[in-house]
């Protein structure tokens, strides 16, 4: 077999499809979305903040992978040394993360120091080095380093009487170098004190300390805060000479490490881990490029890792925190604002019920307005024909206007049944602190399975009418989250839908109870029978394809992985079915493959808004199909989640597949597409082309979607 360095790929012989050269490395995969990422913080076309925020996601993207992703690899190096098995495929894992961001740091780098930068400055937003301003803002800056910093430092030395300092996760430190008069060279590590912004602003012509937020702000001189500390440290080491103050950073292992089937009491469990995960071994050092060997031969003896996993910068560490400079009020250095638009057919929060029994209706977020969620549950909460409301809550807003309206039926004695699962990583406390609250108003709480995440996104309204009970039905690809509902696309299915309704009942009570319902009428259930209906849905369009020979399939989803559907796209792929794949992140899948994979095109949109949607197309020999709902084809989704893909109207379809999916795989301005290797190029128009941004188009196009169809 060929290597996939090249863009078409030739293979004599595909009869075994478990060849592990067929599938791209979810690790690699990964870097390349996050690498998706990085080159829109070069594109000129995006406003200068929004590039600025763009290099942020690339590094807070890059410490959740580590958090989680490297740290499962190390984890099953450990366990298969243990056992005595072979680690040479999780060591290769490791090394190909290594050589992946080996190329793709130094652009990071590049892109703050030689672009963004001096750009800012351009724009008079000056991100100075401690040592350009004029010694007259350096005595102020010393000043208020006595008065507001010094107090909160504590220096940790290291020596035969002093044990190797613990080092928080993700914090910015100082490795700082001394020349002690009585004892020589010493190492002492100071912690950046997390309640001061990143960038301290250094106010003009002497003025005073100000603590106002960055949106007060439309230029302004910075400096970074382990400059200044770095600068002054003669008041914390007094009587010392300073050899040199190095920053670094570190990142740990965030797995709360549940014990799926020890763990009898999910919430005490849970409670027992919040703050574990950041104090878990680390798994990358970030250092800069100035430490000299001596210094971090000390921190990586004492972190217990090896060099392959230090990473040296030649910009400032941890510019996740640059998300800050782009709260700074500069409109015109930011995307232009739009108004998200409430969907005519819900204007009036209280004829929703009625709106509802005639007709479903699709949002798209943020193109339509989350407002529209919020109104189905707050309408459902004052509605007095309203009995029952069951919800599922993975994600939620800090100031969530959903839990006040369940917490309001609650109150007017609705019966109000939540799950809330725990286990949504980075939001456990906050899901904890939801929970007790809805308790304490009376609302039934339930934690899902010990086993596995509850992840499907549904509302269920009861509501008791003249012609008996009626079941309202809220879906979606995204969470109950008001931000989010800005900023990611996602779909919402509202529906009266009877079957539906049905459906979503019964698997309530699985959730909340201990019913062991494992067929549902219109819904597609994991981990029942999500992964087969599938998989069952593929091989028909194969059978369909054979006999018509129009087969086409459009899946739209965050990440393809799951073995078993790839090998089944494969072999449609060999027959001649028609596969768009639009996918934002981890895509397994090598496409264009001669003789195996010609008929794959796989494209990701990366763009103001994160692409968080799922949506799944069968052809189906002219009886079409659209599925939409949260779970993507991964092993974890189908099989280890609790997840829902529901169907759409009939009359939908065509809007779906040809304004929505349709235009995005038109788009030819925020587009790449996959090639064999694993990589992705941009997508140009061609010289016939006008240019096509999709999520533009949507901004601006936003009542297409509006034909309200009838029900079927």
């Amino acid at each position: 077999m060929d290597d996939f360095e090249g863009n078409r790929v030739e293979v004599s012989s595909m009869s075994d499809l478990s060849d592990p050269c067929l599938y791209t490395d979810r690790e690699y995969s990964w870097l390349q979305f996050n690498n998706r990422v990085l080159e829109e913080t070069f594109n000129k076309h995006n406003p200068l903040l929004e590039r600025i925020k763009f290099l942020s996601i690339f590094g807070s993207n890059l410490d959740e992978f580590f958090m989680v992703r490297v740290s499962g690899v190390h984890k099953k190096i450990t366990e298969r040394i243990k056992e005595n098995l072979n680690v040479e495929l999780a060591q290769q894992q490791l090394h190909i993360i290594r050589e992946e961001l080996i190329r793709q740091l130094p652009l990071n780098d590049s892109c703050w120091n030689e672009v963004l930068e001096p750009a800012l400055r351009e724009n008079g937003i000056k991100c100075l080095n401690y040592f350009e301003l004029p010694e007259k803002d350096r005595e102020w800056l010393r000043d208020y380093f006595e008065k507001s910093i010094f107090p909160l430092l504590t220096p940790l030395g290291f020596d035969s009487g002093h044990p190797f300092p613990h080092i928080s996760n993700l914090s910015i430190n100082l490795a700082v170098l001394i020349d002690d008069p009585e004892y020589g060279e010493r190492f002492a590590r100071v912690k950046i004190p997390p309640m001061f912004k990143r960038m301290i602003l250094v106010p003009e012509d002497g003025g005073k300390e100000t603590t106002s937020s960055f949106e007060n702000f439309k230029t302004g001189r910075f400096v970074w805060i382990e400059q200044l500390i770095a600068a002054n440290l003669d008041i914390l080491f007094p009587g010392q000479h300073i050899l040199g103050a190095y920053p670094f950073r570190i990142t740990r292992d965030a797995d709360l490490g549940f014990d799926e089937d020890g763990d009898k009491d999910l919430l005490t469990a849970v409670k027992q881990r919040i703050g574990i995960n950041y104090f878990g071994p680390a798994v990358r050092l970030e250092i800069d490029y100035t430490m000299p060997p001596k210094v971090y031969d000390i921190l990586l003896k004492n972190l217990g890792l090896n060099a392959s996993l230090m990473f040296k910068s030649a910009a400032p560490l941890g510019l996740s925190s640059l998300n800050n400079l782009t709260q700074i009020n500069r409109p015109e250095l930011k995307y232009k604002p739009f108004e998200s638009r409430k969907h005519p057919q819900l204007i009036d929060k209280k004829n929703i019920f009625t709106v509802l029994k005639k007709r479903d209706v699709l949002l798209y977020h943020p193109y339509d307005s989350f407002e529209s969620v919020i109104d189905f549950v707050e309408e459902a909460a004052d509605d007095p024909d309203v009995v029952t409301i069951k919800m599922t809550l993975y994600r939620v807003d800090d100031n969530s206007r959903i839990i006040q309206a369940l917490m309001k039926a609650a109150v007017r004695k609705k019966q109000v049944a939540v799950l809330v699962e725990l286990k949504a990583r980075f939001d456990e406390e906050n899901n904890i602190g939801w929970a007790k609250e809805l308790e304490r108003k009376g609302v039934h709480v339930a934690y899902g399975f010990p086993g596995r995440k509850t992840h499907a996104k549904m509302c269920l309204v009861v509501r008791i009418e003249k012609e008996g009970i009626k079941y309202y039905v809220h879906m979606s690809t995204g969470n109950y989250n008001a931000v989010t509902g800005k900023l990611y696309t996602d779909f919402g299915y509202l529906t009266s839908d009877s079957f539906i309704g049905k459906d979503i009942s019964d698997l309530f009570n699985a959730l909340t109870g201990y019913s062991k319902k494992d067929h549902y009428i219109k819904l597609l259930v994991a981990p029942q029978d999500l992964r087969h209906q599938i998989l069952e849905r593929i091989r028909r369009e194969i059978d369909m394809h054979e006999k018509y020979g129009n087969g086409h399939m459009i899946l739209k989803m965050n990440s393809l992985v799951d073995d078993q559907c790839i090998r089944e796209l494969y072999r449609a792929s060999r027959i001649g079915v028609k596969i768009d794949l639009l996918i934002r992140g981890i895509c397994c899948l090598r496409p264009g493959i001669y003789g195996l994979s010609e008929q794959i095109r796989v494209t990701s949109i990366v763009g103001r808004f994160l692409e968080h949607s799922r949506a799944y197309y069968f052809r189906n020999g002219g009886k079409e199909e659209i599925f939409m709902g949260s779970a993507d084809l991964m092993p974890r989704n189908l099989d280890n989640r609790v997840e829902i893909l529901f169907p759409i109207s009939t009359a939908y379809i065509p809007i779906v597949r040809d304004v929505i999916l349709g235009i995005q795989l038109k788009d030819n301005v925020k587009t790449r597409l996959l090639l064999p290797n694993g990589r992705t190029e941009m997508i140009h128009p061609k010289p016939e082309e006008e240019e096509l941004d999709s999520q533009l188009w949507m901004l601006e196009n936003s009542k297409s979607w509006d034909l309200i169809p009838q029900k079927d």
